[in-house]
């Protein structure tokens, strides 16, 4: 299967409930470019969101499904409540979630889907082997993402991908590294840029991950660039 690569504008960076550095210069913004290419080339079913903030990935997911005009299903689960690693938000994460609805509403009413509750809490509206495409990015300690793996781990599709955010940051109590590093047996890529993304593939690998796996080096340079 041959993997296109899109040049597009986003449409969230000209949405004025989020704020512009968030979505060019914030810490997955230089990854919104793969992730776009993926939901465009993967075509999946349904795509899950462990961690929003302002929705920079998450918007990417949408725009894919929408640009592309799939029937796919993306949900975002968040308390927009902060944790230690990223601050509390108190009273500004109510201003945070409006905004992200506000702009989930307007251009994306039939893909996108906000879940405001813990991860854990969430689970059971999904069925096992139901998510094509699982995004792990909520706190980033070892314990929590281990522990965030292995519950979303059975709702993940066959031929299901999983992407990890800040694989590449090691200060502080960050440890999703040392998880990332515990999967190094199984098919996955690695983009070393903005934090680290990792992508894995834990339950077999679908004619577009063969396609990435093959000419890893140069989708890796590709996208960094």
């Amino acid at each position: 299967m041959k993997w296109n690569c899109y040049n597009t504008p986003f449409i969230v960076e000209n949405s004025p409930e989020i704020p512009r550095h968030f979505t060019v210069s914030g810490a997955w913004s230089g990854h919104r470019r793969f992730a776009y290419d993926l939901i465009r080339n993967s075509k999946p079913r349904m795509v899950v969101e462990l961690g929003t903030f302002y929705g920079t990935s998450f918007f990417s997911f949408c725009q894919g499904a929408k640009d592309e005009k799939l029937s796919t299903r993306c949900f975002a689960i968040d308390t927009w409540q902060g944790d230690p690693h990223s601050g509390i938000y108190d009273h500004v994460g109510e201003q945070i979630f409006q905004a992200v609805q506000a702009v989930n509403t307007r251009e994306f009413p039939s893909i996108g889907t906000l879940v405001r509750c813990e991860f854990d809490k969430a689970l059971p509206y999904f069925a096992n082997d139901s998510i094509d495409v699982l995004h792990i990015d909520g706190y980033h300690t070892y314990e929590a993402v281990h522990h965030d793996y292995t519950t979303w781990y059975p709702k993940l599709a066959p031929n299901g991908i999983v992407l990890f955010h800040d694989i590449a940051v090691r200060s502080g109590d960050f440890g999703v590294y040392r998880f990332w590093g515990e999967l190094s047996a199984l098919p996955r890529i690695e983009f070393p840029h903005f934090h680290g993304l990792g992508v894995l593939f834990p339950k077999g690998t679908p004619d577009y991950a063969r396609a990435l796996l093959d000419h890893k080096d140069a989708l890796i340079s590709h996208y960094i660039c």
